[in-house]
């Protein structure tokens, strides 16, 4: 009795010749002839330089579970080279058998792995699983030893750090980055600028880092205690470093390339860094400690970035501190509450007259009106997808059916929102007069000494949008929600 049949061929990077998709599917076709299988062109599904770790990753075989879902099913077996091509992780491999064979009545055939129909192919086919994932651990593992071998050998596994280019895998200087990290260790080795200003000094006259990127205090640092300026290579085989340069685990071997500075300076630079580590140790800050009732509303009227802790019972904005703005926004915590509070007070007692407007803001490309217009033309894109899946029977014409029900309802109530939302900047309604209430509620509660420091900060982050302060004119704009 004849079958209709597909296979499926997996080639990854560290593949030997023996699996190449031309050996693999000579094999499998002479297998499907011996064995009454029919196989055409149409079920050849194959991955190549691709890891069978992840299913989801490998788009030829989702596309063939697809298909396999299909209504009369259009195979009867998947035939594969090996097990181990058709899934390395134990976890898909039982997932997509089982759905195979309960879902559709397709059985996944190893052509070169004979296996029994009975009770022993089970215990059988599952070690044969693990083995193909006890290799596909133990191939990292010995990635991993090859890379740190290489580390040891002062071999380049990372891109170029500012000041360098890699060019046949060999970093080269780049002049002019160079000249600015010799004035980088220069200034700060001679205590004549520290990690802020040398970062505010980049940003001035106009440096990046490759990425693009404004300098900060912690670019600084990291450039300051990079040991590939004196010629070195520092390579962590745990994992990334994430600041902790004296992690015992970090490999740090010679280099092939050039040093843009030499030991001496390497040298007093570390002994600055040091004394500036034990002068500003790190201090640990309790997220849920909260001292000031305003603390996040407060917002830098140059940059944007949000006011934060500074000098002691002092706000500072968070990008001056770091060197990425220009203009320190300090102000006095007391000071900055009282002024909020006598917004509060002047706007619950003079009773202004108030309505829900479009703000200038609602003009631009990020207003609600624009989003959901994005949205309903994002719903064509979907329209065309689910149709195209369809179309290339990944889903099934019941599934089509539903996806296309799901995104009828989606696009009507888009279409009701922006009927709405149309409707109401046409005729802008009264604003509900509770909104004194809740001010006055507000300045009543924020005022109350008796009253805990966090119910006054939900109170205060719960009727306020932002505020921005403006120190040039002495001025906090205040928007409420």
């Amino acid at each position: 009795m004849w079958q209709t049949g597909a296979c499926y061929i997996r080639v990854s990077t560290d593949d030997q010749t023996e699996y190449s998709p031309e050996a693999q599917l000579k094999a499998i076709k002479s297998y499907a002839q011996k064995n009454n299988i029919t196989l055409t062109k149409q079920f050849i599904f194959i991955d190549e330089g691709i890891s069978g770790k992840k299913a989801e990753k490998r788009p030829a075989f989702m596309q063939m579970i697809g298909l396999a879902k299909s209504k009369p099913r259009p195979f009867d077996v998947i035939l594969v080279h090996k097990f181990d091509r058709f899934a390395r992780s134990r976890e898909d491999s039982v997932v997509y058998k089982s759905l195979l064979k309960k879902e559709a009545g397709i059985k996944v055939v190893s052509i070169t792995e004979s296996i029994e129909d009975d009770k022993f192919s089970i215990i059988l086919e599952a070690m044969l699983e693990a083995m193909a994932e006890y290799y596909s651990l133990n191939l990292a593992e010995e990635v991993k030893k090859g890379m740190t071998e290489k580390a040891t050998r002062g071999g380049l596994q990372t891109g170029s750090p500012f000041g360098y280019k890699v060019v046949n895998n060999v970093l080269e200087i780049v002049p002019e980055e160079a000249e600015f990290v010799k004035f980088i260790f220069q200034k700060f080795a001679n205590k004549e600028m520290n990690y802020l200003q040398l970062a505010r000094y980049a940003n001035e006259i106009g440096i990046h880092s490759h990425r693009g990127c404004q300098f900060e205090n912690r670019t600084i640092e990291y450039i300051l205690r990079n040991p590939v300026y004196i010629g070195k290579l520092r390579w962590n085989p745990t994992g990334k470093t994430n600041r902790d340069f004296d992690n015992p685990n970090i490999i740090v071997e010679d280099g092939k390339h050039q040093p843009i500075i030499d030991l001496a300076l390497w040298e007093q630079a570390q002994i600055a860094v040091r004394e500036s580590r034990e002068l500003h140790h790190r201090k640990t800050h309790s997220t849920t400690n909260i001292k000031n009732w305003s603390y996040g509303l407060i917002k830098c009227g140059n940059c944007g970035k949000s006011l934060v802790m500074g000098a002691i019972g002092s706000y500072q904005c968070c990008g001056y501190a770091r060197g990425m703005c220009s203009v320190s926004h300090s102000i006095k915590i007391q000071k900055a509450e009282n002024l909020i509070l006598e917004q509060l007070k002047k706007d619950f007692s003079e009773k202004l007259e108030i309505k829900v407007l479009p703000k200038e803001s609602d003009t631009d490309n990020t207003n609600e009106y624009t989003l959901l217009n994005e949205r309903l033309e994002k719903c064509k894109i979907k329209e065309q997808r689910i149709r195209e899946a369809y179309q290339d029977g990944i889903d099934t014409k019941e599934e089509y059916r539903e996806n296309k029900a799901n995104l009828e309802k989606e696009k009507e109530t888009l279409l009701s929102q922006l009927a709405e939302l149309d409707n109401n900047l046409k005729h802008p309604k009264e604003c509900d007069r509770n909104i004194y209430t809740r001010i006055e509620t507000a300045y009543t509660l924020l005022t109350d000494e008796t009253v805990p420091i966090d119910v006054k900060y939900q109170t205060a982050h719960f009727l306020i949008h932002k505020i921005t302060y403006k120190k040039p004119e002495q001025i906090l704009y205040l928007e409420y929600k």
